[in-house]
């Protein structure tokens, strides 16, 4: 059974529950900001269905839910975040406040997090960058979740990517990847409903090839394109946690329960001024949409989800009553 929710709903429901936990009330918000998104992204693994896991380890002390996150500017096109092993989301608000007025000013800007957490749906980060004229490019390390191509021992995460661009006349192209066959997150969404996963998706502990999501949490994922999705992975990582300080992903704990440590990942945002090389960037980037846009089966990417994004606000964001219940129940 699904009940349909109004994005102010959600945000109430994300905000008053994370209240009750032990996180701060604007830390909250910002948090209820990102999975609101996620929700109208139409990617629930990174929605609502975090909250039980987000709450818990805002309740045990894995996340400090009051953290205040810092910015210190280390060149003039730079700048260092700690999230303060808080939540992601602040921290990411906080860079993507600095970014615009940067890159304006020299053609390009890059802000490193560290101590941070999970960042939720990346395309939204880049997104509104492009929407405020920029092109974006995000890069995000997790807990340890894929094995080097060879190996069974999971040393980098999931690691997403992702790019966006303003196109002149039209709303961005918004390219956001996984560097696994899936995102983490729909196993974890699969667990939750007790629902078997699809072959070919994850390993076990023993490296075989499983359709059980509890297994297939505890062993390691498939990654995208075989040996060249492990490769990405490691540029990943050494961008997010060698570059800023963070955590690598066997380093790191896991996103989705309240024991343990603080993960402390790390991500790092790119903005880059289209008018740096001169002006008329955004109308050759809407040349190629356009030719993508114009041939038969073919599709933009990011135009699914902004065409989705406008049906959830019109007509309501559909969720799981037994999730609903749960969260409401959190923190009681």
């Amino acid at each position: 059974m699904t009940r349909l929710l109004t994005a102010e709903e959600i945000t109430a429901l994300v905000t008053d529950t994370l209240t009750r936990c032990r996180t701060s009330r604007e830390n909250a918000r910002a948090v209820a900001r990102a999975l609101l998104g996620a929700e109208l992204a139409g990617q629930a693994g990174h929605g609502l269905r975090r909250m039980p896991s987000y709450c818990a380890q805002a309740l045990s002390g894995k996340v400090n839910g009051m953290a205040v996150p810092r910015s210190q500017q280390t060149r003039p096109a730079a700048l260092s975040v700690d999230a303060a092993h808080g939540f992601a989301y602040p921290a990411l608000e906080l860079a993507l406040e600095w970014l615009p007025a940067s890159a304006r000013q020299n053609g390009v800007a890059m802000a490193g997090i560290h101590r941070s957490h999970h960042c939720g749906v990346a395309g939204l980060i880049v997104e509104q960058l492009a929407q405020d004229g920029f092109i974006g490019l995000l890069f995000a390390n997790a807990p340890g979740a894929m094995a080097p191509w060879g190996g069974r021992r999971a040393l980098f995460g999931t690691d997403p990517i992702a790019f966006a661009a303003p196109l002149e006349g039209a709303g961005p192209v918004v390219v956001d990847i996984s560097l696994s066959k899936v995102a983490r997150g729909k196993i974890m969404a699969a667990r939750q409903q007790g629902q078997d996963i699809p072959q070919g998706w994850a390993l076990d502990v023993d490296g075989n090839p499983t359709t059980n999501a509890e297994e297939a949490l505890k062993g390691t994922m498939v990654p995208m394109g075989d040996a060249k999705g492990t490769a990405l992975a490691i540029m990943v990582e050494l961008l997010c946690a060698g570059l800023t300080g963070a955590n690598y992903g066997y380093e790191a704990t896991s996103f989705f329960d309240g024991e343990g440590a603080a993960p402390g990942t790390g991500q790092l945002i790119i903005a880059i001024d289209p008018t740096a090389f001169g002006n008329g960037a955004t109308s050759r980037f809407a040349v190629l949409a356009e030719a993508i846009e114009g041939m038969d089966g073919a599709r933009l990417p990011g135009r699914r989800r902004q065409s989705l994004k406008e049906k959830l606000l019109s007509e309501g964001v559909p969720c799981d009553e037994a999730l609903l219940r749960e969260i409401e129940a959190l923190g009681r």
